[in-house]
């Protein structure tokens, strides 16, 4: 059993691959051909996506009982410890790494976003892990 999802493809693509898959939603196709004929759809798929992308998903003999491969896709397919997972690349702008945290002058290391002031026994202002504190660290979001 195969399942093919096609974004942004020419319709002459999504007929050829109705010869031999059945189309269940907009550039969704199911079916279950031979490992010949999903070989070559796929190069098919390759070759004719346009400015698309494409992903196949398929059954095999894995642990997981199935195996899958992208194409022109920003979610790859990556080896986990015997397990294959998509690879998801986070849009969100990674955080600077920062310098040392500085030190007092007894030794202890503050914790806590760049320019806020150490927890006072009079206020909640300054490093924490709450939700207000991750706005002040990362900005609203």
């Amino acid at each position: 059993m195969i399942t093919l999802v096609l974004a942004d493809c020419p319709v002459g693509l999504r007929g050829l691959l109705t010869r031999w898959l059945t189309e269940i939603s907009p550039g969704v196709f199911v079916g279950a051909p031979s490992t010949r004929v999903r070989e070559v759809l796929w190069e098919e798929v390759r070759t004719y996506r346009g400015r698309g992308r494409a992903l196949l998903t398929y059954s095999t003999d894995t642990e997981q009982g199935f195996a899958f491969e992208t194409h022109e896709h920003r979610w790859h397919p990556i080896d986990h410890e015997g397990l294959t997972l998509i690879h998801r690349p986070s849009d969100r702008p990674q955080p600077r790494p920062e310098a040392r945290p500085p030190t007092s002058a007894t030794g202890t290391t503050r914790t806590g976003p760049p320019g806020a002031s150490a927890r006072t026994a009079g206020g909640n202002e300054g490093a924490g892990w709450s939700k207000a504190a991750k706005r002040r660290r990362f900005g609203a979001r």
